[in-house]
């Protein structure tokens, strides 16, 4: 499988971003859950594949941009989607499916059929879990950071608040990958990029 680059993928949300705006908001937190993500690798010794990792990082949100109006709004209420939505552009534009799953596996801690039957999600039925490691990091990562206005920085005692609310099954899932990946330090990150840590 050949991997895409930091440039090609760039190139891309550059070209799916319907504003200047957008893209700012959107690569800047692909970029920085990338920065993450390659914190947690070079601490915690992982055996992973660290430029799939970053391709992951890079792409994960991609969908997001299928959620703006013409107006430049974007539709919160359909937010769930942009992952399947992200995977379809993918999809659309040749990449491997090893390549899209980074989009369609990285929403909260995973949405399982279940999931979205249940709580009547905006999505096809099915499981949207990661399952390699690296999808896993990316999936993590994600969760460090958050697009808000202003975007934060979030920690993960402040996450692992949030997710209370989807239930004890996802409290364990976030749990478990905490104890796998670590906590990354989000001082410096938070610094270079004048983002709060909440």
């Amino acid at each position: 499988m050949r991997i895409p680059g930091d440039e090609q993928i760039r190139a891309l949300h550059e070209r799916c971003a319907p504003s200047a705006e957008a893209f700012e908001l959107v690569w800047t937190h692909c970029v920085i859950v990338c920065e993450v993500a390659e914190r947690i690798m070079d601490d915690g010794g992982l055996d992973l594949d660290k430029e799939l990792v970053r391709a992951g990082c890079l792409l994960h949100d991609v969908g997001v941009y299928r959620l703006y109006d013409v107006n430049g709004e974007i539709d919160h209420e359909g937010y769930v989607r942009h992952g399947v939505l992200g995977h379809e552009l993918l999809r659309d534009e040749g990449f491997p499916g090893e390549i899209c799953r980074f989009c369609s596996r990285h929403t909260g801690v995973g949405l399982t059929r279940d999931d979205v039957e249940r709580q009547r999600l905006p999505l096809p039925a099915g499981d949207y879990t990661a399952e390699s490691g690296e999808e896993r990091l990316v999936m993590y990562a994600d969760k460090f950071h958050s697009k808000t206005n202003p975007p934060t920085f979030v920690t993960a005692d402040s996450f692992a608040v949030r997710v209370r609310r989807f239930g004890a099954d996802k409290v364990a899932a976030f749990e478990a990958m905490r104890q796998r990946f670590g906590e990354p330090d989000l001082t410096a990150l938070a610094d270079d990029f004048g983002h709060n840590i909440v």
